[in-house]
């Protein structure tokens, strides 16, 4: 599974308080799918990242 952030981010954090494994705020305050390919252990919590993000901006492929 490959993680990425497309440009609707508005930065509010949720993907990072639920899945530090992959994503990350970057100097633009903006997330950032840092890990790729996603690890196995953090598979659940790359989904539930996806589930919490209010603009649907995390792509799970």
């Amino acid at each position: 599974m490959f993680a990425s952030v497309n440009s609707d981010c508005i930065g509010c954090g949720a993907c990072e308080a639920v899945c530090p494994q992959v994503f990350r705020m970057n100097s633009y305050e903006i997330a950032e799918a840092y890990t790729n390919p996603v690890p196995h252990d953090a598979e659940e919590s790359a989904k539930a990242a996806l589930k919490s993000c209010p603009t649907a901006a995390i792509i799970l492929e």
